[in-house]
C-alpha cells in the first residue's frame, strides 16, 4: 500500500524542497507527513522535515508514562540525515547534569539552549532519541524522521512563538542527563546497514537488492521509504520521496531500489 502524502506547511519550514517532491511555490513546507487511510493505524510514523529555523525544545514520556495520561503507549524516534548546512546541530539531552529546578527555571527564562548538548551533523549521520530524552532540531537541516504513531509531544520551549508549552509534563518525564550516544552511526552512503535494530522499532538502510541485513527479521508492519531509485509494494510503485507500507518484507520488491529506508516493528 502506498501511503498518501500531506505536505505541512511550517513557519520554520522551506520554500524550496528537494527535487522529488512537489512543492507549491511560495508556502513553507517544514514536514511531509504519510498518511494510512482511514480504518488502517499504522505503529509507526515516517516524516520528512526541512529546517530553515530552530525548533522547539521538546520531550517525549516513555510507554509507562503515556499511559497514566490514557496514551496506548510513549514515542521513541530516530533521525536519518540526508542534507545539513555547514556548522548545522541537532540537540540531544543536556551538556551536564543538572537539578530539575535549575532545568526549568532555564526553560522560564528562554536559557534552555546553554544547558542542550549540541552535536555538529551531517549527511548520513544516524540518531536514535529514546523517550525522556530532551532534544531539538537546528536550522539547515533535512532529515527523515522514524517514530512510534502517537501524538504525544510536551514542548518545554519554543522561541516565542504563539504555541502551548508543555513544562509541567515535560519535567514530569525528561531526563536530566546527557545522552547516550551508543546508537550514533556513520552510515556509508553506498553500503546496506542495520541503523538501529531492537524495540520499539527497527530501521535499515538497504543499497540495490542487498538485504542482507534485515535477514531473519520477523515483522507484521514494514514501510519503505526510497531515497534513490523506485521499490514496489504489493504491485504498487513507491518513488523515491514516498512511502509504502505492508505486512511481509517478501511483499516488497527491491530490483529498482537504488537506496532506501526500511523500517519495522
Amino acid at each position: 500500500m502506498k501511503l498518501k502524502k500531506k505536505l505541512v506547511e511550517k513557519p520554520w519550514g522551506l520554500r524550496v524542497l528537494p527535487d522529488i517532491f512537489d512543492a507549491a511555490s511560495g508556502k513553507r513546507i517544514g514536514e511531509i507527513w504519510f498518511e494510512a487511510p482511514d480504518g488502517v493505524i499504522p505503529q509507526l510514523m515516517t516524516k520528512y522535515l526541512f529546517t530553515s529555523e530552530k525548533l522547539s525544545v521538546q520531550v517525549h514520556p516513555n510507554d509507562r508514562q503515556a499511559r497514566r495520561v490514557g496514551f496506548s503507549h510513549g514515542k521513541e524516534e530516530c533521525w536519518f540525515i540526508l542534507d545539513a548546512e555547514p556548522h548545522s546541530v541537532l540537540g540531544l539531552g543536556l551538556n551536564k547534569k543538572v537539578s530539575a529546578t535549575k532545568l526549568k527555571t532555564a526553560a522560564v527564562l528562554g536559557e534552555i539552549e546553554n544547558l542542550i548538548d549540541w552535536k555538529p551533523v551531517k549527511a548520513g549521520d544516524f540518531f536514535f532519541v529514546p523517550a525522556g530524552t530532551i532534544h531539538a532540531i537546528g536550522p539547515g537541516i533535512s532529515l527523515v524522521e522514524v517514530q512510534q504513531n502517537v501524538d504525544i509531544t510536551y514542548r518545554m520551549y519554543d522561541y516565542g512563538r504563539p504555541r502551548e508549552l508543555h513544562l509541567e509534563e515535560a519535567m514530569a518525564v525528561a531526563k536530566l542527563t546527557s545522552s547516550d550516544m551508543k546508537y550514533f552511526r556513520e552510515v556509508p552512503h553506498d553500503t546496506s546497514a542495520s541503523l538501529f535494530v531492537g524495540k520499539p522499532f527497527s530501521l535499515f538502510q538497504i543499497v540495490g537488492t542487498d538485504a542482507e541485513p534485515i535477514s531473519n527479521t520477523a515483522s507484521k508492519e514494514w514501510q519503505v521509504i526510497p531515497l534513490e531509485g523506485s521499490v514496489t509494494v504489493r504491485g504498487k510503485l513507491i518513488k523515491a520521496g514516498e512511502c509504502g507500507i505492508c505486512p511481509r518484507f517478501s511483499d516488497i520488491d527491491l530490483s529498482k531500489n537504488g537506496k532506501s529506508l526500511i523500517a519495522c516493528t
